[in-house]
């Protein structure tokens, strides 16, 4: 029975009757998944033992013959059938017959292609033999050089900074006090529109930075404070909107402040508290447009209430002294 850690199907996270297509879609998704030069610099070795994983399996499944032995034989399969030496692919990457082949991993052309698909042979760019050095040590025509290492980066800093809604909603500038360096300083940071309460934002090269080495990054916490008279929900924006009482009775046009200026709403006559207007696209924007601004209508009255307003309050109620409107209140 095959050890389970080397079943080439489980790598690849492919069925054992999957076909070419599917091996080479699963090899490319995996390869990538698992590049070393996509891993963190604390992963890196770890992702380039899982990458040779990758790259001797989809080796082997991808050719019939070597497959059909796999399937027979496990992943011996060479020294069993006579072949010597082992598994073929020790050494990643170039070992053996089997290679590195670049196009299967993205497509036709490969990192710092040209034309066609081949990288130029001269020049900057990222090609393939600055992967193979980056494996090996050499590459093809270099290989009495080894490459330098490159140095660490530098820390990254965790920082949080308080900002108001309005700029959480609109977007805007913020001023971020960090320790870096063993100093203090103070950066001016711009804050994307629509930003959510408790969001992180990776500033990229904003971190510690030793000398002879790329800095770090700064990890910014975006707390939001609260407003006074609107809050949030999802991407609409709810209110309150205060009316008095002979708003609500005759019906009235109010002039209310939104993100995008003042704009006017008509309260419909006889409105209750309660009733909620809703106004479109007035809202927090977002990835597929903005949302609503829903205005909640509260009938205040005056502190002070005097005879003559008691005297108007009985008029009314006797104008609907048939009307219950705690009738449908039930426990």
């Amino acid at each position: 029975m095959k050890n389970e850690m080397d079943d080439y199907y489980k790598i690849l996270g492919v069925k054992r009757d999957a076909t070419a297509a599917e091996l080479k879609k699963a090899y490319r998704k995996m390869a990538q998944k698992h590049h070393p030069d996509l891993a963190d610099e604390g992963s890196k070795d770890k992702a380039k033992a899982e990458f040779q994983k990758v790259q001797q399996a989809y080796d082997v499944l991808k050719d019939p013959e070597k497959r059909q032995l796999y399937d027979q034989l496990g992943p011996d399969f060479e020294r069993m059938s006579g072949g010597g030496g082992g598994r073929p692919y020790q050494g990643f990457p170039g070992g053996g017959q089997g290679g590195f082949d670049f196009s299967e991993m993205f497509g036709e052309q490969g990192p710092g292609a040209g034309p066609g698909g081949r990288t130029p042979g001269g020049g900057g760019g990222f090609g393939f033999e600055d992967i193979f050095r980056q494996f090996t040590g050499g590459g093809p025509g270099r290989g009495d050089r080894a490459r330098p290492k490159a140095a660490s980066k530098g820390a990254d800093i965790q920082a949080s900074v308080t900002i108001p809604f309005a700029v959480a909603i609109e977007g805007g500038e913020t001023a971020v006090p960090i320790q870096r360096g063993g100093r203090s300083e103070t950066l001016k940071v711009k804050i994307p529109a629509g930003i959510e309460d408790g969001k992180k934002m990776r500033l990229r090269g904003q971190g510690d930075t030793p000398p002879g080495a790329p800095p770090g990054d700064l990890l910014l916490t975006v707390q939001v404070a609260e407003h006074p008279c609107f809050r949030r929900t999802s991407d609409n924006l709810i209110a309150i909107l205060p009316i008095t009482v002979a708003e609500a009775i005759k019906g009235a046009r109010i002039d209310v402040p939104t993100p995008k200026g003042t704009v006017t709403v008509t309260v419909p006559p006889g409105s209750s508290s309660g009733k909620k207007l809703r106004l479109r696209g007035l809202g927090v924007r977002g990835k597929d447009g903005a949302g609503d601004l829903i205005l909640e209508l509260s009938i205040v009255l005056p502190e002070t209430i005097g005879s003559d307003a008691t005297r108007v309050a009985e008029q009314l109620e006797s104008l609907w002294a048939n009307q219950i409107p705690r009738q449908h209140l039930r426990w």
